[in-house]
């Protein structure tokens, strides 16, 4: 998609995406047990792309993708990080939501899976809007 977005799509989207991935973490029994903690993770990879698409609206879907992937990446690779600073935000309920706390290679496949599902829901949309149904 590279015509601008709907910024308030997308803002939806970014909430959504956070109840999703609350709800998976608050009722993993809703999904199947191997899956583990990464559904979350991937809808948390999921909101980080549609946050870019809010600030960034006339980027290229590929593109809000590689920012989201990179951004998602950072961020785990912060958690090896140790600073007294940000261990403490660490320990905050934000600061765990947006930073987490142990640092997995596993998560960066569920970052993306996340990203994946967002470049097929954005290609699903222009599919959508170019018959003409939205």
């Amino acid at each position: 998609m590279s015509a601008q977005r709907n910024r308030s799509w997308y803002s939806a989207a970014v909430l959504i995406s956070i109840g999703g991935g609350l709800l998976s973490r608050w009722f993993p029994g809703l999904l199947p047990v191997a899956l583990g903690k990464y559904p979350g993770d991937a809808f948390w990879a999921l909101m980080v792309f549609f946050a870019w698409a809010v600030v960034l609206p006339k980027k290229t879907t590929l593109g809000i993708a590689a920012f989201a992937y990179i951004t998602c990446c950072i961020i785990e690779l912060l958690k090896l990080c140790q600073a007294p600073w940000l261990v403490a935000l660490r320990h905050s309920t934000l600061g765990h939501l947006v930073f987490g706390h142990t640092f997995t290679w596993q998560n960066f496949i569920a970052y993306a899976a996340g990203v994946a599902i967002g470049i097929l829901l954005e290609a699903l949309a222009a599919g959508v809007a170019r018959l003409g149904l939205r």
